[in-house]
């Protein structure tokens, strides 16, 4: 059983929903970022999202593009982003980690060379924003052979025909966008959520994650009530850069209690969808 196989089943044997974190490796720092990953675990995070620095991270609202324009100032590579996983795992064998980026670094490295360094570092899932499932073949045969799980999104205006391609080839989970538009737009509609999660669920056992407009532990608890996992990231990031320009006498570890501090309320949140 993979660790996401583990957690997801462990968690819904207790009657509870996963709380997934995003943030940019190399952001606020590439030396922080694996102490930064422990927090989050610490603070209730059940699953780890790594975003990998790209120059045109097109499905990413401003915070999120910023926070990939700081990590590439800082030299990060997608090489850094797995000695970043390799670093965290040297003391955390147990929670998955989910990288999230575009299909250019990973083809510019080689899909079997990153399927394989990815193992090794210990990743456990993919999620290629901008690779189709027509042309992901390639790619998935690598991470198969690696048994990395193949995670696709799904939006709100997909078709069905569409997602029951997407579900057909996905592993892992799935990750529905809860709104329109980029990383941090748009407003939230949990109606409409609830019926996209259901008609997802009907062609498919995997567990179905949602993100995109998580922003507190009200809307994570709206969210929770419906889905498997909700996902929160552009928050925490603008947490982060709130903390450091508010007051720049900061460290680093100072900067990473901001993020901490709204995702224990958000786990709070997620937890008392249950009652």
């Amino acid at each position: 059983m993979s660790r996401l196989e583990g957690v997801f089943s462990q968690l819904k044997a207790n009657q509870r929903k996963a709380l997934v974190s995003y943030v940019v490796a190399g952001d606020p720092s590439p030396e922080g970022t694996a102490e930064l990953l422990h927090q989050l675990v610490a603070a209730g995070a059940d699953v780890l999202e790594v975003g990998v620095p790209f120059s045109d991270p097109m499905s990413e609202g401003v915070v999120i593009q910023q926070g990939h324009e700081r990590a590439l100032a800082n030299g990060m590579t997608l090489r850094g982003v797995l000695q970043i996983v390799a670093e965290f795992r040297e003391q955390d064998q147990s929670t998955p980690i989910v990288m999230m980026g575009y299909a250019n670094p990973i083809e510019r490295f080689g899909y079997e060379r990153f399927a394989a360094a990815g193992a090794e570092a210990g990743v456990d899932g993919l999620i290629t924003v901008d690779l189709p499932p027509e042309e992901v073949e390639r790619l998935e045969s690598a991470l198969r052979e690696h048994e990395l799980d193949n995670i696709f999104l799904i939006s709100p205006t997909t078709p069905e025909d569409r997602i029951r391609t997407i579900v057909d080839r996905a592993s892992g989970f799935i990750y529905y966008v809860a709104v329109k538009g980029v990383t941090g737009s748009g407003q939230l509609n949990v109606t409409e959520v609830a019926d996209r999660v259901s008609l997802i669920r009907s062609m498919t056992a995997l567990p179905i994650a949602v993100g995109f407009g998580i922003k507190d532990a009200d809307s994570a608890r709206a969210v929770a009530g419906v889905a498997d996992a909700v996902v929160v990231g552009s928050a925490l990031i603008d947490q982060m850069v709130r903390a450091g320009s508010t007051d720049s006498s900061l460290d680093e570890i100072q900067i990473h209690q901001a993020a901490v501090k709204l995702l224990q309320s958000i786990r709070e949140g997620v937890d008392s969808s249950r009652s």
